[in-house]
């Protein structure tokens, strides 16, 4: 009942932790391959307004998916440790309160969407039910985060078009890498979950892999770096993406010995998920470096 989740006050502190801005990792790593996107499309020069534009829309979108994930799972999240004191979980905000933020976050990213050509809006338009129905996924879906890397991948899809007006065969390049690069790091975030969700009786791409979920980790990462690399040579990217793209590879190997390791502290997999990050805006550099150079 909404009754009994109304609370008492509205602080403004809560509403951010809703939209997850207390936590600018989750943002910056949707962001990344968005900004990839357009940066190589327009050959290191897209127009400020539709970076601008990008970086908004990605803020507001990936917002828009935190709040339309946690009214889904407002009954789930307290029985897991990580997740057990969002604001809907807790009952710190009402259902009302999300719904409405939600709406508002995705009306911004809409008005955002304005912006873009007809093929961008359209493939805005075509990403919100995956958005909406991907925190269902784990409850039907042996892989959800398949779904969630399909999501991400749309900031590529939408970005590229946003900047050329058209879809390339570099474009899909991207993407696969992208879907990759999101499967690998959202699984190792699956693996900190893992015991909690075998208890509620929901999916994950960690449950589904088991204990082959490292190899499947190394797996995502060789396919991103084989993606990233083929799209390195057709797109005649210089030595400074070639000097980062090293610099991932060498830190994905390193993540994959890590989660290799047997009895890891939960910490870790936080922090791999969030060198990721890292590793993304690193890549970001070389790729405009590569391509300015």
């Amino acid at each position: 009942m909404l009754s009994q989740d109304t609370p008492q006050t509205f602080p403004g502190a809560t509403i951010i932790r809703l939209l997850r801005w207390d936590k600018p990792a989750g943002r910056l790593i949707l962001m990344i391959p968005a900004l990839w996107a357009v940066f190589l499309a327009a050959r290191g020069t897209p127009p400020a307004p539709l970076v601008g534009v990008i970086v908004l829309g990605s803020l507001a979108t990936s917002a828009a998916g935190c709040v339309v994930n946690d009214l889904w799972d407002r009954d789930i999240d307290p029985q897991v440790e990580r997740t057990k004191e969002r604001p809907l979980a807790s009952r710190a905000l009402s259902i009302r309160t999300g719904i409405v933020i939600a709406i508002i976050a995705m009306c911004c990213a809409g008005v955002l969407a304005l912006y873009l050509n007809p093929l961008s809006f359209w493939l805005c338009v075509a990403a919100i039910p995956v958005i909406i129905f991907y925190p269902t996924a784990k409850r039907v879906f042996p892989i959800p985060q398949l779904v969630l890397s399909i999501a991400w991948g749309f900031a590529v899809l939408i970005s590229w078009s946003a900047a050329v007006g058209n879809l390339e065969f570099d474009t899909w390049l991207l993407w696969g890498a992208t879907v990759l690069w999101t499967l690998g790091f959202d699984t190792v975030y699956a693996m900190s979950d893992k015991e909690d969700d075998l208890q509620i009786g929901i999916n994950s791409s960690a449950i589904f892999f088991g204990n082959y979920a490292p190899e499947a980790v190394g797996i995502f990462f060789v396919g991103t770096a084989v993606l990233l690399a083929w799209l390195g040579v057709d797109m005649q990217l210089n030595f400074g993406f070639w000097l980062t793209f090293v610099i991932a590879a060498f830190c994905w190997i390193w993540h994959y010995s890590q989660l290799r390791k047997a009895d890891l502290p939960k910490p870790t997999y936080g922090q791999i998920f969030r060198q990721n990050v890292w590793i993304g805006l690193v890549l970001l550099g070389g790729m405009i470096w590569g391509i300015l150079a």
